[in-house]
């Protein structure tokens, strides 16, 4: 299954599973497991992404959306009424995922305030300064 290109995952690295959804919607909500929990082996991911790619993936989905061990993303969807919608919205988020992780992140360049900038922060204290120093009330004087 290719879900973004460039990247390939088997179809049994993908594990879909379905319960019952939380929340208000009446008798479709006791009735129906329409609620997706998609489980993605990271082992095989790890052949299809370049390096580099799944730790930032791993770092991107966080702790709340890895398994217990850290083999396997978990992503759920409950957004849509039906199994369908669900399972597409898990893939779509999964596709979200893996085209954020493929990026590398870009060089961060150190850069430092223009001198005219930083004046304009001291001229703007000294104006904020004499201004509450003029609230003050002083020692009266008898």
């Amino acid at each position: 299954m290719q879900l973004i290109p460039g990247v390939n995952l088997p179809d049994d690295a993908l594990e879909f599973s379905f319960i019952r959804s939380s929340g208000p919607g009446g008798q479709n909500v006791n009735k129906l497991a329409t609620k997706t929990r998609l489980r993605v082996k990271l082992a095989a991911l790890e052949s299809a992404l370049p390096p580099g790619a799944l730790a930032r993936l791993r770092r991107l989905a966080g702790p709340g959306r890895l398994g217990a061990d850290g083999g396997e993303l978990i992503l759920t969807a409950e957004e849509s009424r039906s199994q369908g919608a669900n399972r597409q919205a898990c893939l779509d988020k999964l596709a979200e995922l893996l085209q954020a992780a493929w990026r590398p992140p870009k060089h961060r360049r150190p850069t430092r305030p223009t001198h005219g900038s930083q004046q304009r922060r001291l001229k703007s204290k000294q104006k904020k300064s004499a201004a509450k120093k003029l609230r003050r009330s002083g020692p009266i004087d008898e």
